[in-house]
């Protein structure tokens, strides 16, 4: 691969159609693990104009109503901030088409005197990391991430009053021998007033973008795209209907590294889509931070009702102080990857999820009450002293 090019990678804001749903069916699931840590649930959401559908399984010792679900849903589109005529968190219709968790899936996941929990489904989830920025995270993506987010809490703190909840962005980045050195492209799409010019769009999103990249990184003023289609008053739900889990490598590392296909969002953490994909990078992380490796690829299998991962491929891309071989074997010891190992030694079975729905599951700073327990860089001392 040619060390000279460049890479993309894009975001999409709490308010896109597809967030909206990520955050409701992320917003139930808390709800779920607030009442019954151990509660099984697997929640999709649609969304179109003023109109909301939420199905899927759940299992609980304590059901909650569709009436606190309701609840649930209007307090999310309440908190992005939608209540605009087409989409409004009081007026929106809301049909639930939730059941129980099927027996047959049931008697795969739960243990008994006879065999240990099993994973929730087939499938491989891969964990990423590398030295682009701090947070050990490729860098488009986490520039991406960043100025959404910077626009996000100025619009809830209303110093930018003039935006809409629904916003995109778009980061390309210039490489030089294998390493981001500048912008060489930025696409920001964000809802506005009607009253609002594209022109005071583009000058009110500027500074947050500056911001957002390391000093002399922004891109020359031709490339930088604002409302490139010259409006965005229609948005969010209205504008394009959004669907769980349609926004997997937004929520993960860009493009930058591969992905399983599955989606987190609305999945209790048996479900090894979510909790196998985050202990992936918390191994991946730990490699980088031991000093092992400039950057780590780890790929994780399953198979539904076993209670062990089936294959563990580590890629190290040249990088390793030594064979990767070695290095999958040195994690094995160090990090228990069953799905009950998972759980609890990242703490999962928490009403931690609502957070993680916006501006990526990764890259984030772990948090006391044990939010992105996945990005704490707690083993790599081990990694490292097993590796010497």
């Amino acid at each position: 691969m040619s060390k000279n090019y460049i890479f993309t990678s894009e975001s999409v804001g709490e308010g896109h159609p597809d967030k909206v749903c990520d955050r409701i069916s992320d917003a139930i699931l808390d709800a779920y693990m607030k009442v019954d840590p151990y509660a099984k649930t697997a929640v999709e959401c649609l969304a179109t104009t003023n109109f909301v559908c939420i199905a899927g399984e759940t299992r609980s010792k304590e059901q909650i109503s569709h009436y606190e679900i309701e609840k649930i849903a209007r307090k999310a589109i309440k908190e992005i901030g939608y209540q605009q005529a087409e989409f409004h968190w009081d007026q929106v219709n809301i049909d639930i088409r939730l059941h129980e968790q099927s027996s047959d899936i049931a008697q795969g996941v739960d243990a008994d005197e006879n065999k240990d929990e099993g994973a929730g489904d087939q499938g491989i989830m891969f964990g990423y990391a590398c030295r682009e920025t701090e947070h050990l995270m490729p860098a488009a993506i986490h520039y991406a991430h960043t100025i959404l987010k910077s626009l996000s809490d100025a619009r809830h703190a209303g110093i930018v009053p003039q935006l809409g909840p629904d916003s995109k962005s778009q980061v390309s980045l210039e490489y030089v021998d294998g390493k981001p050195v500048r912008a060489k492209s930025i696409v920001l799409s964000t809802q506005h007033l009607e009253s609002c010019s594209v022109a005071e769009v583009r000058e009110i999103v500027r500074p947050y973008i500056e911001q957002a990249l390391p000093e002399g990184w922004m891109c020359d003023e031709k490339e930088l795209y604002v409302n490139p289609t010259g409006k965005f008053v229609i948005g969010g739900p209205h504008g394009d209907s959004g669907l769980t889990g349609r926004k997997i490598i937004v929520d993960t590392y860009g493009g930058a590294a591969p992905h399983g296909g599955g989606a987190f969002s609305g999945k209790d953490p048996t479900k090894v889509d979510r909790s196998a994909a985050y202990a992936a990078r918390h191994a991946a992380k730990n490699i980088v931070a031991s000093g092992v490796a400039d950057k780590c690829l780890i790929q994780l299998s399953y198979a539904i009702g076993v209670s062990h991962p089936i294959s563990i491929f580590v890629d190290t891309y040249g990088t390793g102080k030594c064979d990767d071989d070695k290095i999958a074997k040195v994690i094995q010891e160090v990090a228990d990857f069953s799905p009950r190992g998972i759980r609890q030694r990242l703490g999962l079975n928490k009403p931690i999820y609502t957070r993680t729905s916006s501006y990526g599951h990764f890259g984030r700073s772990s948090e006391a009450d044990g939010g992105f327990s996945w990005e704490k860089l707690d083993i790599a001392d081990a990694i490292k002293a097993a590796l010497k």
